[in-house]
């Protein structure tokens, strides 16, 4: 028998409304001493039986929702959600022509904690909460049975883990080590991805469909890539016949992979440059010396970890959007992104309004972005959208 949860009056409402969280000021009294990840028993505050989660002593979210059905969670549950998630997967790949993609995106695919990549015959694991890292062993059981031909790596890095009360891990957890190189395919597009060493999981396979739609602006026009990591969207720069594309990234390495990537894919390396720098300095420098482009990408990691760090964040998200409408063509396009989910949509587009009055240019909105398909929104998780953008047409 699991040890129980009880809520406060009224704090049932959202499991009611199906929201996978439980915070600790919900909670009105613990019934058993349950351990780290242990699965529990939520009750409302008449006792009545809502759904059961793992249990985590040392985060403000302390019970993450397995399931709101009177199951088991063994070996079993992960394979029906790992099924599940699949069908959706299967088509997109069909569709898109996707050697990797998502597989499993944490509390939209009902698995809260983990997300999966699959990178050719590669999946690659993050847990990220106690319930995940409690339930490994039934969870690399049930890819084993799904999944025979694929080995299975743990990328559970992340500092996000010490609010589980957890510590950071990597490593084989079956079959192969990855190699240096997994080479995955997108839209016809090649692209060589470091599972190991490499940002999150090994790639931003989010910005897929973002990439695709860059296509569309960039032909014979000169282009700057900010934040370009591996060169995604430079590849896919080149890929839409651009005259000149300029990758930036302060990691000489993933500049060095970029290089490779173009080159892999057979595209003309003359039209591509691979600048290793700040990209903050470098639009500054390139403002001053009159250096102007037709098309702008910004794609920049994550500013906001948490509430604190938001007004920093937008001071950042505003002060590179400027600086990016002030080399700017009039006509040019400025394709821009935010990763943080804190950040909402409307916040974000008044951030690149003030950005534009700042830098003394007039934006219209022509096109809006946002994650992949294989990273779903749960209507009942909403913050499950984290990833937005948006075409700019800078006069």
């Amino acid at each position: 028998m699991n040890p129980s949860v009880y809520l406060v009056k009224g704090r049932e409402k959202s499991l009611r409304r199906r929201h996978p969280w439980v915070f600790s000021r919900g909670i009105q009294r613990v019934e058993g001493k349950p351990s780290l990840g242990q699965t529990v028993d939520v009750y409302d505050h008449q006792g009545q039986w809502l759904a059961c989660g793992a249990f985590s002593p040392n985060s403000q979210i302390r019970v993450r929702v397995w399931t709101f059905e009177q199951e088991e969670v063994n070996v079993e549950f992960f394979k029906k959600r790992l099924k599940e998630a699949q069908g959706l997967r299967d088509v997109l790949a069909a569709r898109d022509g996707l050697t990797g993609y998502r597989l499993i995106a944490a509390e939209s695919d009902g698995l809260p904690g983990i997300t999966i990549d699959r990178y050719e015959n590669f999946l690659v694991c993050q847990l990220l909460s106690a319930g995940a890292e409690a339930h490994k062993d039934n969870l690399v059981e049930a890819l084993i049975a799904q999944y025979p031909e694929c080995s299975i790596y743990e990328r559970s890095d992340v500092s996000v883990r010490k609010k589980e009360g957890l510590k950071e891990r990597t490593g084989v957890l079956h079959g192969e080590l990855p190699p240096a190189s997994v080479v995955i395919e997108e839209n016809g597009v090649k692209i060589s991805v470091d599972i190991t060493g490499g940002h999150k999981t090994g790639f931003y396979l989010d910005q897929r469909d973002s990439r695709e739609a860059a296509v569309k602006y960039v032909n014979g026009k000169r282009v700057l890539n900010c934040f370009c990591y591996t060169g995604g969207f430079g590849l896919y720069s080149l890929k839409g016949n651009a005259a000149e594309v300029i990758n930036v990234d302060v990691s000489r390495p993933a500049l060095d992979i970029a290089k490779s990537n173009a080159e892999m894919n057979g595209y003309d390396l003359s039209k591509a440059q691979f600048v290793n720098a700040d990209v903050f300095k470098l639009l500054r420098e390139y403002r001053d010396a009159g250096e102007s482009f037709d098309v702008v990408i910004m794609d920049p990691p994550k500013f906001a970890e948490s509430k604190a760090q938001l007004t920093g964040a937008c001071r950042g998200y505003k002060d590179i959007n400027m600086l990016a409408m002030q080399i700017l063509k009039p006509g040019g396009k400025l394709l821009t992104y935010s990763c943080s989910g804190l950040m909402d949509n409307a916040l974000f587009q008044k951030i690149i309004a003030d950005a534009a009055l700042d830098a003394n240019r007039s934006v219209q909105f022509i096109e809006r972005f946002e994650q992949a398909a294989d990273h779903p929104i749960d209507s009942s998780y909403p913050e499950g959208f984290y990833l937005k953008g948006f075409a700019c047409h800078v006069k």
